[in-house]
């Protein structure tokens, strides 16, 4: 896979600050500064849900909108509502997959 300049513009991000300034993404600092992490995880999980689209163009559009869902879910809620870190959730159930083998040792 060759980079592209969007792939390499990309390589540049390390804030959410910089990541919505370069997909042109009005923005309330407030809400960033309290949510920047959660911002940039939930886009994270938006783009694990999708193919990437087949190009520069509709990548780009593909990483504006989701980064805009990603960061509307903040303006009007918080981060122990939207519980996007797993810090969030440790008082959630938890649940683990056991085999009967890794419990008599025939594994």
């Amino acid at each position: 896979m060759t980079d592209t300049d969007l792939t390499l513009d990309l390589e540049e991000l390390v804030s959410a600050e910089d990541f919505l300034n370069y997909f042109d993404i009005a923005f309330d600092q407030t809400v960033v500064h309290v949510n920047r992490l959660h911002i940039l995880q939930r886009f994270h999980n938006y783009l694990a849900k999708e193919p990437p689209a087949s190009d520069d163009d509709a990548l780009r559009e593909q990483y504006t909108r989701l980064l805009t869902k990603a960061y509307s879910d903040f303006v009007d809620s918080d981060a122990k509502t939207e519980k996007v870190l797993k810090v969030y959730r440790m008082n959630e159930p938890q649940t683990a997959f056991i085999t009967l083998e890794s419990l008599f040792g025939k594994g």
